[in-house]
Order: structure tokens, then C-alpha cells, then sequence
């Protein structure tokens, strides 16, 4: 009995032991194979491979499905994906990559160079952002199936960052030479490499994938199923994952209920932003309408728009107030120095007297078609169009679903000033330059150049940063860029918007890089 007791006592002062100094049983699991992820986004996307527009539901879904050449951890530091090795010349003007072998894409077909090549080009003709990024590559070169080298006639110091999936998605050649790029089936319909695959779209419903079973990174995905729902609303979105028929939402929530989802033990509510993504807000004016060509106008107007107000009563204090169109999230350019146009609302009136703008006998200037993009909430609209009347400015709301908003913005141009989300991305000439290069207007062209913008000086500059290797001599230009910008005023920029995800605490690793809710799920699990 002696020795049986003895031995009982062990047994328990080790398990002690072994409770105060192993991790959590969470934490020791091992990932689990099975289920079905339910995950909102909102608003519904028009398509889903980012490769002609970057709107937030393509550059979330696509990477599911189609992949990049590279991911990228939290810092931003390359990693193996389509390509599994890559090199730069001395004079930064050849990158060469190493393929990954053994892939496929989704109809059995072998993934090859000639993809690589094929996606590369396209996106350089038809991807808002991709005519600067790969404005420089000449040619990309295929010396065998397996290997792919890009030849840029200039250096392009941002580039190595530049191609996630969300990003430069590689798409499969055989399914669009020859067909229009913009109209392609596959936009909507997409055969990808990626760890799920597409398996239908109900509108204004859901996207359906399925786990790839011969996806070339097993035992990954864990999922069996990725289920993205589609619900306008913010409250009935709250209300889906409280329910439990949500497992993950990207600004799913109101802004105020954060604080009780955080509250709640079922949930985990992050509010970082995504180094990838540098998340930012803007007002921008349309220099074509006559009353905004005029500086003196801008300033009025943004001389009514109290932008610590906006902060606390529109992003409830979770946002970060930043002048520059470089926001603080890209910290090595920022210029810090860059302060919002001071608030006074009698020295707007006066401006706007001044101008010829007088108010007439009902008290009203002039009339201004305010739009918003819908990955926003609508008290931003709200709150400007308030700020506006207060100096006789009456800023007419107008609401559209995503599709229509972009095609009134960017091809009809029906719009005076417009609250965009356009963001910084991960460096200023891929995400900042789009919007300020005057070589990147064009008609139809989403989210570039809202503003019809053109400065020489600014062109110049923007120019000479994407290819200037020289660290200090960069961000020496991107210093004079963002003076210039400023003191011609074409945008009010509120700064970085809050980013607040919502999940399950049975999900598990959804977002292990820097691209988050962007990465490809293939790490995703739910616990039991």
C-alpha cells in the first residue's frame, strides 16, 4: 500500500509539473482536417481575381483560389509560394525565379513559365496598380518551363514586395489568351492553383469552394469548405456570427459594437491593421467640376471638415488621424511634419465670399454630388455632408452598390467629391502613386487618379523614386512628393482607417502572414 501511494503521489506531482510548464492544449493541437469555414464579406465583389480591379472582395477571395509568386510574413519578408527560389541582378534589372514543379491548375493542366509570363504582361496592361508596378519590365523571359526572368529596363526597388497573390495573381494562359481580358468568364469563375476551388457563385448570396485535393502543399488546406456569404448589412452581419452562422468577418461590425465583441468569450476581435494592406481614407475632389478646379474652394472645404471629430464619432477612436497621402503604416516615407488643413469654419465662408460663392436666399452656395465607396460605413458620407452644410455647401449624398459606384466614379466620372478607401499597400509607388500619376488616368480605369490630377513636378518625382535604389535619396522624394501634394490640396486624407476583424475562437491560424484576411486560408482549421 505503501509503495501504491508512493507511486500515486508521483504520478500527480508530475502531471502538476507538466500543467505549469507545458503550453496550452490549444496551442499543442495539432491542426484538424474538416469543416466548413463561413466567412462574410462586405460588400459583394463584382468579380474575384484581382487582376483588372482591386477592390477589397476580389483582393480577399481570389488569393483562395489563385496564387502569386511569392507570400510574405508579418514583416513583410519574401517567402517560397509558385516560386520556390528567386535572385536579383547587381544593376537590379533582371529577377529571376525558380517555379515550383509539380503544379497544377484546377482542369488538370500544368502550371508553367509561360503563366508566369503570360500574367506579368497582363497585369501590366490592365491592373490598376500593376501599370506602375511593372511599368518597367520590358520582357519576361522563359528559358525553360520551370524558370521565369524578368527584364526591367529601369530598377524597381518595391517589386520583390509586390507579388502576392492579392497583388499580381498568376493566371492560367490557355484560359485567356486571345479573349478580352476585362470580360473574361474566369474573372468571376476562376481556375486557379490555390488551395480551394471555385465551385459557384449565387448573387447577392454566396461563393462556394471546395479544399483542393491535389493541391501541391499537403496536407494543406485543413478545411474541407469556405463558404463566403454576402450580407449588406452591418447589424445583420454582427448578428450572423453572434448566431454562429459566421465564423470570420473583415469589418464586419459596427465600429461600436467592437468593444462588446471583445467582451464576449466566444470571440476574438483583432484590430491591427495588415501590413500589406496599408489601410487608408480619403475625401477626393474631381478637378474637372469647375467650382473644385479652383484651390481656393478646396481649401474652404477642407477647412469645414474637423478631422478629430470624424475620428471619434465616425470611427469611434479607432482610426489614426495622418495628413500625408503616405500614411503612417508605410513609417520609413511618412512625413509626419504634414498636418491636417486647420479647422475654421468662418474662414472657409470667408474664402468661399470671396470666391463668388455667396449664399443665396435659402442660405445654400452651390451643390456638390458626394459619393462613397461602399466598403466604408455611411456616417462617413453622412459626416461630411454635415460639415459641408455648415458652410452653406450642400453636399448631395449618393449611394450605389459597388459595381455601379466604381462605374461612376471611374468611367462616367458623375461625382464631385468622392470618400475613397484607397490604400497605401505595403510601399507608395504601388499603392500612393496610382492615385497622383497623371499617366495613370484613363477612363474606366478604377481606383486611379479620382481626382484627374496632373503636375509635372509631382510626375517627376513620383517617377524617380520607383527607381531609385538609394534608400535616403527615396525617401528624400517621396518627402518633396508629399509637400506638393499637399499645398495643391487635391484630396482631404483622414488617415489610416480602422481594420477590425471578428472570428470564432475555434478558427484557427486564418491569417498567419502579412497579407491577412488576403492570404490563401491554406494554414485556416477550426477546432473542435
Amino acid at each position: 500500500m505503501r509503495i501504491r501511494e508512493t507511486l500515486r503521489r508521483a504520478i500527480t506531482r508530475t502531471a502538476v509539473i507538466a500543467a505549469l510548464v507545458a503550453p496550452s492544449a490549444g496551442l499543442l493541437a495539432a491542426p484538424q482536417h474538416g469543416g466548413n469555414l463561413n466567412w462574410i464579406v462586405s460588400p459583394e465583389p463584382a468579380s474575384i481575381v484581382p487582376l483588372t480591379t482591386t477592390a477589397g472582395g476580389n483582393c480577399e477571395i481570389g488569393p483562395k483560389i489563385v496564387e502569386g509568386l511569392l507570400t510574405y510574413d508579418p514583416k513583410l519578408n519574401p517567402k517560397p509560394l509558385l516560386a520556390t527560389a528567386w535572385s536579383v541582378s547587381k544593376d537590379g534589372l533582371q529577377y529571376r525565379f525558380e517555379l515550383r514543379k509539380g503544379v497544377k491548375w484546377h482542369d488538370g493542366k500544368a502550371f508553367t513559365s509561360a503563366d508566369v509570363a503570360f500574367s506579368i504582361q497582363t497585369l501590366k496592361q490592365y491592373h490598376p496598380r500593376g501599370r506602375g508596378t511593372f511599368a518597367n519590365v520590358t520582357a519576361v523571359k522563359t528559358p525553360d518551363a520551370h524558370t521565369a526572368i524578368l527584364v526591367l529596363s529601369k530598377p524597381a526597388p518595391y517589386l520583390l514586395t509586390a507579388l502576392a497573390a492579392t497583388e499580381s495573381p498568376i493566371v492560367p494562359k490557355h484560359l485567356y489568351e486571345g479573349t478580352d481580358i476585362l470580360t473574361n468568364p474566369h474573372n468571376s469563375a476562376p481556375v486557379g492553383t490555390g488551395p480551394f476551388v471555385y465551385k459557384g457563385w449565387v448573387r447577392g448570396s454566396h461563393i462556394a469552394l471546395e479544399r483542393n485535393p491535389e493541391y501541391w502543399d499537403r496536407p494543406k488546406p485543413y478545411l474541407d469548405k469556405v463558404t463566403v456569404r454576402f450580407i449588406p448589412d452591418a447589424a445583420a452581419r454582427a448578428l450572423a456570427l453572434e448566431s454562429g452562422s459566421a465564423d470570420l468577418g473583415g469589418q464586419a461590425i459596427p465600429l461600436s459594437d467592437v468593444e462588446r465583441f471583445k467582451a464576449s468569450p466566444k470571440f476574438a476581435v483583432d484590430t491591427e491593421s495588415e501590413p500589406y494592406l496599408g489601410s487608408q481614407q480619403q475625401l477626393y475632389f474631381n478637378l474637372d467640376s469647375p467650382a473644385l478646379a479652383k484651390i481656393e474652394v478646396r481649401r474652404a472645404l477642407a477647412g469645414a471638415l474637423d478631422l478629430n471629430a470624424f475620428n471619434k464619432l465616425v470611427w469611434f477612436g479607432y482610426g489614426q488621424i495622418a495628413a500625408s497621402p503616405i500614411g503612417p503604416l508605410i513609417a520609413k516615407y511618412h512625413d509626419a511634419n504634414i498636418k491636417p488643413y486647420p479647422y475654421d469654419l468662418k474662414k472657409a465662408e470667408a474664402a468661399l465670399d470671396a470666391a463668388g460663392y455667396t449664399r443665396g436666399a435659402d442660405g445654400t452656395r452651390f451643390k456638390l454630388r458626394l459619393l462613397w465607396n461602399p466598403f466604408q460605413e455611411k456616417r462617413a458620407a453622412e459626416f461630411v455632408r454635415q460639415s459641408l452644410a455648415r458652410i452653406g455647401v450642400d453636399a448631395v449624398i449618393e449611394s450605389y452598390d459597388f459595381a455601379t459606384y466604381v462605374t461612376r466614379v471611374y468611367t462616367d466620372r458623375a461625382f464631385d467629391i468622392t470618400l475613397e478607401a484607397l490604400a497605401n499597400m505595403f510601399d507608395p509607388t504601388v499603392g500612393v502613386q496610382r492615385v497622383y500619376w497623371s499617366k495613370n488616368f484613363k477612363i474606366g480605369l478604377p481606383f486611379s487618379n479620382p481626382a484627374h490630377y496632373a503636375n509635372p513636378e509631382v510626375d517627376r518625382l513620383l517617377e524617380a523614386a520607383a527607381i531609385e535604389n538609394d534608400e535616403g535619396k527615396r525617401r528624400q522624394l517621396f518627402l518633396d512628393f508629399q509637400r506638393l501634394v499637399n499645398q495643391d490640396l487635391v484630396s482631404v486624407e483622414f488617415g489610416t482607417s480602422p481594420r477590425v476583424v471578428v472570428r470564432t475562437k475555434a478558427l484557427k491560424n486564418y491569417a498567419p502572414g502579412g497579407e491577412g484576411l488576403r492570404g490563401n486560408f491554406a494554414d485556416a482549421y477550426l477546432q473542435p
